[in-house]
C-alpha cells in the first residue's frame, strides 16, 4: 500500500455573502474531490487541543498523526530546525514578520507577500546593524523570518500577537506585552528605524507595493522536544513536500525526507501540477508521500475570496486529479484542511474541518462532496486529530 496526505492548508471557513452564502470549498468547483467523497470515509475532525492556539504548528502536526498537547512546545523552534539554525539550551527562537505598519495600523502582515529575495536582503541588512553575540536574524521564505537570542528566557514569558490576527488595527494594543517584552519591542523599534528609508522600501512604495515597514515577533520557543519518529510510530518511510518551513521544519522533527522542487512556493503561484507529480513519483521511493499546499490559507489571510476558491479549484485540477487518475501499487489517499482561515475574520479559527479518507479498502460514509456541511452531515466525529493517521495508515 501507498499513501499521500495532501494538507489544504486553510481551505475551509464560514459562509460568506461574496460567494453567496457559501464557504471557499462550497463555492469552489471541485468535481474530482466531489467524485473522491462519494467513495470515501468523510468527516469532521479537531485539529487544535481546547486551550491552544489555532496556528499551522499545532493543526498540522495533529494531522500528520502527533498529539500536540504532547509535542507542541512552540512554532518558531519548528521553521528554525527547517533552516539548520541549531538552538541550545540558553537560546530563544522567535518568528520575525516583515509586515507594514502605516501611521499605526497594521496594514499587511507580510509587506505585500514580499520575495525571498527582497526579504533576504532587508533582513542580511537588519542583521548587519542589530546583530550582537546574543542576537542573530535569518532570512526564511518570503516574508517570515526568525531571530534567535541568548540568554533571555523571560522572553518567552512575553505576550506576542501574531500580525496576521489584526488586520488593519491599530498595533498600539498588541505590542509584545509583559515580562520580557521590553527587548522584543526595542528590536521591533530599531528595525522600524532602520527600514524607512531602505533602498528596497522606496523602490517597492514607487511600484505601488506595500514598505517592509519593520519586525514584528511572535510565537517564540525553546529547543524542540524530543519525539519518535514517523517510521517508529507508524512502520512506513515518508518524505514531505511544502512551500513553507513550517512543514519542512514538522517533517524533519518527525524523520521525514524534505523534497525540494522547483515551483513549489507559498502562494497561489504553486505549481500545483508539478508538485503532486513529483509526490507521485517519490511513491517510488517512500511509503508515504505529505503534500502541503499554502495558497488557500494566504487567500484567507489576505480576505481574499476569489482567490482562495481559485486556489482550491487548481488544487482540485491539478492535484486531486492526478490522485484519482494514479496507476501505481494499491493507493490510500487523506485529504484536509489543518485548519479554517475564514474570510470575514482574515485569520485561523479553533474549529473541527472536514477530512477525506479515500481508496484502496476505504468504505463510503455518504457524503457527495468536500464540504463543511457534507462532512457534518455523515455524523462521523474524530475528536482529535491525531489519531486519524492511524485510520489511515492501520484502516
Amino acid at each position: 500500500m501507498k499513501y499521500v496526505v495532501l494538507i489544504i492548508d486553510g481551505a475551509s471557513g464560514w459562509p460568506v455573502e461574496s460567494l453567496g452564502n457559501k464557504t471557499s470549498l462550497e463555492a469552489a468547483e471541485t468535481p474530482n474531490l466531489d467524485q473522491m467523497a462519494r467513495r470515501a470515509t468523510v468527516g469532521m475532525t479537531g485539529t487544535v487541543p481546547e486551550g491552544m492556539e489555532p496556528s499551522s504548528a499545532c493543526a498540522c502536526m495533529s494531522v500528520l498523526g502527533y498529539n500536540p498537547k504532547v509535542y507542541y512546545k512552540g512554532r518558531a523552534a519548528i521553521e528554525a530546525k527547517s533552516l539548520d539554525i541549531p538552538i541550545a539550551a540558553e537560546e530563544t527562537v522567535f518568528r520575525a514578520n516583515l509586515v507594514t505598519v502605516e501611521d499605526g495600523i497594521m496594514r499587511d502582515y507580510s509587506a505585500g507577500h514580499i520575495d525571498s529575495n527582497e526579504s533576504a536582503a532587508l533582513i542580511k541588512f537588519l542583521n548587519e546593524k542589530l546583530e550582537t553575540p546574543d542576537l542573530k536574524l535569518f532570512p526564511g521564505v518570503g516574508y517570515r523570518h526568525i531571530l534567535k537570542l541568548k540568554g533571555r528566557p523571560e522572553t518567552l514569558r512575553a505576550a506576542c500577537k501574531p500580525p496576521h490576527d489584526i488586520p488593519d488595527q491599530p498595533v498600539e494594543g498588541y505590542l509584545p506585552k509583559g515580562e520580557g517584552s521590553d527587548i522584543l519591542r526595542s528590536i521591533m523599534d530599531s528595525s522600524a528605524e532602520l527600514l524607512k528609508d531602505h533602498p528596497i522600501n522606496v523602490a517597492r512604495i514607487a511600484r505601488g507595493e506595500p514598505p517592509a515597514t519593520q519586525l514584528w515577533l511572535f510565537w517564540g520557543s525553546g529547543p524542540l522536544p524530543k519525539m519518535p519518529s514517523f517510521k517508529e510510530r507508524y512502520g512506513i518511510g515518508a518524505a514531505i513536500t511544502s512551500g513553507v518551513d513550517l512543514l519542512r521544519g514538522l517533517g524533519q522533527m518527525q524523520g521525514m525526507d524534505v523534497m525540494c522542487i522547483d515551483g513549489v512556493t507559498d502562494n497561489i503561484d504553486n505549481d500545483y501540477a508539478l508538485q503532486m507529480e513529483e509526490a507521485l513519483k517519490a511513491l517510488d521511493i517512500y511509503d508515504m508521500v505529505v503534500v502541503h499546499v499554502e495558497a488557500p490559507d494566504e487567500a484567507g489571510h489576505s480576505g481574499n475570496a476569489e482567490e482562495k476558491v481559485k486556489a482550491i479549484e487548481m488544487i482540485d485540477r491539478d492535484m486531486v486529479g492526478r490522485l484519482r487518475d494514479f496507476k501505481g501499487d494499491k493507493l490510500r489517499v487523506l485529504i484536509m484542511p489543518d485548519h479554517p482561515t475564514p474570510l470575514k475574520i482574515r485569520t485561523h479559527a479553533a474549529e473541527m474541518v472536514p477530512f477525506l479518507i479515500w481508496g484502496s479498502g476505504v468504505r463510503t460514509s455518504g457524503a457527495r462532496r468536500f464540504t463543511e456541511a457534507e462532512a457534518k452531515g455523515t455524523k462521523l466525529m474524530v475528536a482529535e486529530a491525531h489519531n486519524i493517521m492511524s485510520m489511515v495508515v492501520r484502516g
